[in-house]
């Protein structure tokens, strides 16, 4: 499922920096925001690397030498050639010419294997500042929901119910427990994310086995859909409560 249909999401994937000129090249055109030439990897196969200089990434290159210098540039990247030597096979891959005007440092994500731009600083350190705040770190920031019990069927609020009566069975991954004073019933989430790769780490199962598995074990379908999702979403403490607020996007069940 696309994390963009998990309601229980509220974070980010893949948040990472990217270094880019913002590139100015005609009146009538917005600014171009590419990256440095980073290796030689970016040149065809037919160009033999071996007579290039060993240096020809330019991502090494301070502010001081990028900004309001002059540049060449293609859809894929970016040279300065103010006070630079461009190789002549990569020179004829950027036809285009332009005035890198200043650095920006994008934040970016990942929405369903695609990249998402989050938005962009003017400093590497601020970049860095804005993806340690976005990013919620296992281990490090643990998620706590209230959701209405109304987002699972009659069954499964008593099957929730009887298992926080007695010792949670081994394997489940989750242990349910009353909330004092309330009706209201809690569910600890463990080892999440429920990704294959975190479960394949610590369970040596992927997150459909372990959906089978509680498949098996008898636990409720509508459950299952809840506490995967949220499991998925890294959540941690997940309490069903009648008098607390529905989730938008998530499925509701009428009383049996």
């Amino acid at each position: 499922m696309s994390h963009s249909k998990n309601p229980f999401v509220r974070g980010y994937d893949g948040l990472s920096v990217q270094r880019l000129l913002a590139i100015s090249y005609d009146d009538d055109c917005p600014l171009s925001y590419l990256p440095l030439h980073v290796s030689q990897s970016h040149l065809p196969l037919h160009v033999s690397q071996s007579h290039l200089p060993l240096h020809v990434s330019q991502s090494h290159l301070p502010d001081s030498q990028v900004e309001r210098h002059a540049c060449v540039f293609c859809d894929d990247f970016a040279l300065i050639t103010e006070g630079q030597n461009v190789p002549p096979e990569l020179d004829a891959q950027c036809p285009s010419h332009g005035i890198a005007r200043n650095l920006v440092y994008a934040v970016m994500a990942e929405e369903a294997g695609q990249p998402l731009h989050v938005g962009d600083t003017y400093s590497e350190e601020a970049a860095r500042e804005v993806v340690r705040r976005l990013r919620f770190e296992t281990g490090f920031y643990s998620r706590a929901w209230e959701i209405s019990s109304a987002h699972i069927t009659e069954e499964a609020g008593r099957f929730l119910a009887e298992l926080a009566d007695i010792a949670t069975p081994s394997g489940f991954l989750f242990v349910a427990f009353r909330i004092p004073y309330s009706p209201a019933v809690g569910v600890k989430l463990i080892a999440t994310p429920w990704t294959d790769a975190n479960l394949q780490h610590v369970e040596g199962i992927t997150a459909e086995e372990l959906r089978q598995e509680h498949r098996a074990k008898g636990v409720p379908e509508s459950l299952v859909e809840v506490l995967h999702l949220a499991a998925l979403a890294d959540v941690r403490m997940l309490v069903f409560d009648a008098g607390a607020p529905v989730l938008d996007g998530l499925t509701l069940y009428d009383d049996e």
